[in-house]
């Protein structure tokens, strides 16, 4: 690391930094094995919709305090407004939707190599909004990721309680995150990560809210256990607004590329955790596709 001007605050220690990322991909991965012992209890739409509302109260704290300390973060232009509430609409409503949907039809193994091929769909996104070029190298890691997903879903019987028709949905979750990604790209840059995801957690617990309303209503709430309701709190706290902090923050510190390699591990964490505690099987297949969609998305981030 480049040394420091005299006078100047020393930066943040490059242990604090890794054990910063460290429980990052821990808590984003753990979140697919916690998604899962939830859905045990809530139907997936209402754990959707609890999710993206409670998580949008969770941040409001952060969100006034910013607004006290750095208002120029929190304020917004009125043609912004519809970027804003479209963010929270694409980008958290349906994301939640499709991610939780998707979870309740496939393994954890599937869902967490899948939400992997995010990046090749940002890179698609932005290709065609001009803002990237798909370069020979970059198309033959995207053909390669497509193999793996073929793979995962050749076997006549998926592994886990894996799904064409939950893989697909999970991958519907990652293309709505991808939008979110590369249509809130200006926002965050403006307006920081707090912001952003103030308005889009609030704005899509509010559009999913008829919803979780309803779906309420169908279901006794006090039946449901602690543990569900812990688990709850754990995808609402964690993945969705302490991880995402954490991320902007060792950002400002680090190469966004070192950042990214560590989610590799995402998917390691998660199909381990699912085996050790969910007894899902970890397959010949698995392990071949899940190989090539990350082999796939390696070579399209760095060719």
């Amino acid at each position: 690391m480049s040394g420091h001007p005299a006078g100047a605050a020393e930066g943040p220690s490059p242990q604090r930094l890794y054990s910063l990322i460290s429980a990052m991909v821990l808590f984003w991965a753990l979140n697919f094995l916690i998604g899962k012992i939830a859905l045990r209890e809530f139907p997936p739409l209402l754990l959707a919709g609890l999710r993206t509302s409670l998580a949008g109260v969770l941040i409001l704290p952060l969100f006034f305090w910013q607004r006290r300390v750095a208002p120029e973060k929190t304020s917004w232009k009125r043609e912004e407004l519809p970027l804003l509430l479209f963010l929270g609409l694409a980008g958290v409503a349906l994301n939640q939707l499709f991610f939780i949907a998707g979870l309740s039809r496939t393994s954890v193994a599937h869902s967490a190599i899948l939400l992997g091929m995010t990046p090749i769909l940002v890179l698609v996104l932005s290709a065609a909004g001009g803002q990237e070029r798909i370069s020979p190298g970059r198309a033959a890691g995207m053909l390669l990721a497509l193999a793996g997903v073929a793979v995962l879903n050749s076997a006549p019987t998926r592994s886990g309680g894996a799904t064409l028709a939950g893989d697909l949905l999970t991958l519907a979750g990652a293309f709505t995150f991808a939008v979110f990604t590369v249509a809130g790209k200006r926002a965050t840059a403006s307006h920081g990560a707090v912001m952003v995801n103030t308005f889009a957690y609030v704005g899509g617990g509010l559009a999913l809210s008829p919803l979780t309303l309803w779906e309420a209503s169908r279901l006794s709430l006090a039946a449901i256990s602690l543990k569900a309701w812990a688990c709850l709190l754990y995808m609402a706290l964690f993945p969705s607004l302490v991880c995402y902090l954490i991320f902007y923050y060792v950002l400002t510190h680090l190469p966004a590329s070192r950042v990214s390699a560590f989610s590799y591990l995402q998917p390691l964490i998660a199909t381990t955790a699912g085996a050790l505690i969910l007894k899902e099987q970890i397959t010949a297949t698995l392990i071949s596709g899940g190989a090539l969609v990350f082999a796939g998305v390696f070579i399209t981030e760095r060719a």
